[in-house]
């Protein structure tokens, strides 16, 4: 691991600070294991997977919360259903004092499998507020969505913030993970001019192999060019290596600035290794990261 200069460090401090992780239902054991590692709040996105059913998904809330952590379910558009199927999992969140915290996001497929066609028409449902929900995570691409025009994603941003608002609900922005920080820092001051305040977490890939980074990085579309390879660290000589975010975390503090970018944290996409990503941000700040 790259040690970080003390020059680095006060700045890299405000990002670690309350960094939220990411988990699917089958990590539950991982979780488990990790939990001497993750400081009791940290905030636990738990993903939407087409594979897992709901019995999954809750039992991972319900552990997440028993570990003294924050449940952040996610809920995916267009793999819902129907309405019902939406109101029995927020039934089942409240009941089990889980859902107080939610991510919506638009989901994989290309067609709905019911009513809601994007996070958006979640969110206008008003049943996120009925159930008791209070705090919800959006998505962000600073670098784009392969599916969607540049136009079309600040506009969804832009309304469903306005969304959220209008029914007295505060939320926050979770960017798709990415390598290079420049365009993470232009995106974020960009949002900041259009007015939108929310905190916005920065989603960074935990330590994992360079294979298998490179194999997320082209299904979500997010650039690996040589450069940015360079920049991040990686050996694209040596893809059985493994590649950790020291340097994407280092260049993203030396260009934060509070006044152009407002409230930023870390999220970090554990690739199935929550383990091993809460051991890599335990040591790093202990060397000095944080």
């Amino acid at each position: 691991m790259d040690s970080v200069s003390t020059a680095t460090a006060p700045a890299v401090a405000p990002l670690l600070d309350d960094f939220s992780l990411e988990m699917t239902g089958k990590d539950v054991p991982g979780l488990e294991a990790a939990r001497d590692l993750i400081p009791a709040g940290t905030r636990i996105n738990i993903t939407f997977l087409g594979t897992e059913d709901l019995d999954t998904r809750l039992a991972a809330a319900r552990t997440v919360r028993r570990l003294g952590c924050t449940p952040v379910p996610h809920i995916s558009a267009r793999r819902l259903r129907s309405r019902p199927e939406l109101e029995e999992l927020l039934a089942a969140l409240r009941s089990d004092g889980t859902g107080d915290n939610v991510l919506v996001i638009g989901g994989d497929p290309v067609r709905p499998h019911g009513p809601y066609d994007d996070s958006l028409a979640l969110i206008r449902s008003g049943l996120l507020q009925s159930y008791g929900v209070r705090h919800v995570g959006i998505g962000g691409y600073p670098e784009g969505h392969p599916a969607i025009a540049g136009p079309a994603l600040w506009s969804a941003i832009e309304d469903k913030t306005t969304a959220l608002a209008g029914q007295g609900l505060s939320g926050d922005v979770i960017t798709q993970f990415g390598f290079d920080a420049d365009p993470v820092l232009a995106w974020v001051e960009a949002v900041r001019k259009r007015g939108i305040d929310a905190p916005v977490r920065v989603g960074v890939p935990g330590p994992a192999g360079i294979k298998r980074l490179m194999t997320y990085a082209t299904r979500f579309g997010v650039g690996t060019s040589t450069s940015i390879a360079k920049k991040y660290g990686f050996s694209l000589t040596n893809l059985m290596g493994t590649a950790g975010p020291d340097r994407f975390i280092r260049a993203l503090a030396e260009g934060y600035d509070v006044h152009r970018h407002g409230i930023l944290k870390l999220h970090f996409y554990t690739f199935g290794g929550i383990g091993a990503t809460s051991r890599w941000v335990t040591e790093f700040r202990a060397g000095g990261g944080g």
